[in-house]
């Protein structure tokens, strides 16, 4: 059975007309009738209703064109993938990124992948996890560094950073001194947040509605740089990853925090596509492998 009857058929069932399909198609009439009286005869039985205003399928067509569709869309997917090959060392990758993720290692990241890849280019966009989200879901980046959980029926992703989220005050701070302290104790604090576009700040105003108070949030920013000089000049608190807390200076001080623990998991997120471009599944492959050599899980 042939995939170019099996799109004749296709097309004589989309037309309900042998003519009509004839004409689309570029054959003749005989010779598509030919084609259907072929098919008709490898399957055992007869495939269309025939009448003088119209054909339908018979129980065997509807069959036959169930799996004709099946076998239609493989194809073209097949052919996708062949054409994938040609040009698999070709290509752009839009990466989002939040601004209070280290880049530098992804910067590490693509250029990696370009030493194998020399003609792949890359475009790296900061913005907060939200819009990297967003940007993906419409297709406007081709991979998102964002923070989980994320909207898992629309993406795919691989989870690589899993830290516990600190505590950062300026050193002159009552608090500076403690190693650990429960978040309720941040009740009467004033907050310097990330804005709205991160889901960090979300994390974090769950967790402290959560223990019975909601944050009160004096500066939002998307800059990581100025929520550590507003809490060096004593403007106010905040709750930053551990790893993010490391790179700080001497001018704030971190401390942990408990009752409840805040979790900040990041993870690589893609599009659930019915169909992946080889460039994007080796960059996912790729990533998969460099990020676990380097994955972070302090639980």
């Amino acid at each position: 059975m042939e995939i170019r009857h099996l799109q004749y058929f296709m097309e004589v069932t989309r037309t309900g007309s042998f003519t009509h399909a004839a004409s689309q198609l570029y054959i003749t009439q005989p010779a598509i009738s030919r084609i259907i009286k072929s098919l008709e005869e490898e399957v055992g039985a007869a495939l269309f209703h025939r009448s003088r205003k119209q054909l339908t399928l018979t129980e065997a067509g509807h069959v036959l064109y169930k799996y004709a569709q099946v076998i239609e869309e493989q194809h073209q997917e097949m052919q996708a993938e062949l054409d994938d090959l040609k040009h698999l060392k070709k290509g752009h990758i839009r990466i989002g990124l939040p601004s209070i993720v280290n880049s530098f290692f992804f910067s590490r990241l693509m250029a990696s992948f370009h030493k194998e890849y020399p003609e792949i280019t890359f475009q790296l966009e900061e913005d907060g996890s939200k819009r990297v989200e967003e940007n993906v879901m419409n297709d406007k980046l081709d991979f998102g560094v964002v923070v989980l959980p994320t909207q898992r029926d629309i993406f795919d992703y691989y989870a690589f950073v899993k830290e516990k989220l600190k505590l950062i005050v300026p050193a002159s701070h009552h608090l500076a001194d403690q190693q650990s302290i429960p978040l309720s104790a941040l009740k009467e604090e004033a907050f310097i947040m990330f804005d709205k576009d991160f889901a960090l700040r979300d994390s974090i105003m769950t967790a402290c509605k959560h223990v019975g108070f909601e944050p009160s949030v004096i500066s939002e920013t998307s800059q990581l740089d100025f929520i550590e000089e507003m809490v060096a000049s004593n403007l106010g608190v905040s709750l930053l990853p551990e790893s993010t807390c490391n790179a700080l200076t001497s001018n704030v001080q971190a401390i942990s925090v408990s009752d409840p623990m805040i979790d900040w998991v990041l993870a690589i997120i893609w599009k659930k596509d019915h169909h992946l471009t080889y460039m994007k599944k080796e960059f996912i492959r790729f990533a998969e492998e460099k990020l676990a050599q380097t994955a972070k899980w302090n639980e």
